[in-house]
């Protein structure tokens, strides 16, 4: 079985609103949310989606 799409990051500004077996990642400020999710992106070689205000996940696409 192979995955087509995998999420491998939660970024929040909110961490009480989420949880999971996904890594979270709780920022202070959308900025520093921000600024995490394009490095993520750029390490995990995965696409940064916001799924609402203050809440964005690094998801790979295969």
């Amino acid at each position: 079985m192979t995955h087509e799409k995998m999420i491998l990051a939660v970024i929040t500004i909110n961490g009480e609103a989420v949880a999971g077996g996904a890594p979270i990642f709780v920022c202070r400020t959308k900025e520093e949310m921000e600024r995490i999710a394009a490095n993520l992106e750029a390490i995990l070689d995965g696409i940064a989606h916001e799924l609402s205000d203050g809440l964005l996940v690094i998801v790979k696409h295969v």
